[in-house]
C-alpha cells in the first residue's frame, strides 16, 4: 500500500471483511470503533508501564486478541474468517489473574471515584471503554450472533481492568478516594 487514503469511505460507506461495503454507522463499525478505541487505550497504558513490567505481557496478549475480535466483527455471515479466536482462553487467563489480585487486595465495600495514579486512572477509563465495546456487541449480536467466546471476554476485560487498577493503586501505596458504601452491604448488615 502506497497510500494511506484510498478515497472509497468519502460517501460515507466502508468495506467488511469478503469485500462487501456498509455504512460507517453501521453496528458492526460501530462496535469494532469502540474495539479499536479500547486497543489503543491499552496501548496507551502499556506504554505507561516499565517494559518488563508483569502486566505487559498480559496486556499484550489482550491487544492482539482484541484485533482477531475486530476480524471477525468485521466478517459478514457467509464469509470465512482465518483469524483463530482465543478469546476462551484468555477469558479464562483473565480470571485467574483477578483471582490473583483480589487475594492480595484490601477488600472494601464502597464504590470508588475512577482516579488516583496516571496508569489507574487509564485502567478505570478503560474499563468504561470495555463496557461501551460490550454494549455495542450485545447490539450486533441481536442482528448477527457472534461467537459467544468474544461476548464472555469483552464483558471479562471490564473486570480486569477495575481490578487492575485497585492493584496499581496498592502497587503506588495511593489510596482509595471512596464515594458511598454499597447499599445492598448495608441493608444486609442490619
Amino acid at each position: 500500500m502506497k497510500k494511506i487514503y484510498t478515497r472509497t469511505g468519502d460517501e460515507g460507506m466502508t468495506g467488511l471483511h469478503g469485500r462487501s461495503r456498509v455504512p460507517k454507522d453501521d453496528i458492526r463499525i460501530e462496535a469494532n470503533g469502540c474495539l479499536d478505541e479500547l486497543n489503543a487505550l491499552v496501548g496507551v497504558i502499556r506504554s505507561f508501564l516499565p517494559p518488563d513490567d508483569e502486566w505487559q505481557e498480559l496486556l499484550h496478549a489482550i491487544q492482539k486478541e482484541l484485533m482477531v475480535i475486530m476480524s471477525h466483527v468485521a466478517t459478514p455471515p457467509g464469509v470465512v474468517n482465518p483469524n483463530v479466536l482465543h478469546a476462551l482462553e484468555l477469558t479464562k487467563l483473565c480470571e485467574t489473574e483477578m483471582d490473583a489480585m483480589m487475594d492480595n487486595l484490601v477488600d472494601h465495600d464502597y464504590f470508588l471515584l475512577p482516579g488516583g495514579s496516571v496508569i489507574s486512572a487509564h485502567l478505570q477509563f478503560a474499563r468504561t471503554v470495555a463496557r461501551r465495546a460490550e454494549r455495542r456487541l450485545w447490539t450486533l449480536n441481536r442482528e448477527h450472533p457472534l461467537d459467544k467466546g468474544i461476548l464472555c471476554f469483552i464483558n471479562r476485560l471490564s473486570d480486569l481492568f477495575f481490578v487492575m487498577a485497585r492493584m496499581e493503586m496498592q502497587r503506588q501505596n495511593w489510596p482509595e478516594e471512596k464515594w458511598q458504601k454499597f447499599s445492598y452491604k448495608r441493608k444486609n448488615s442490619k
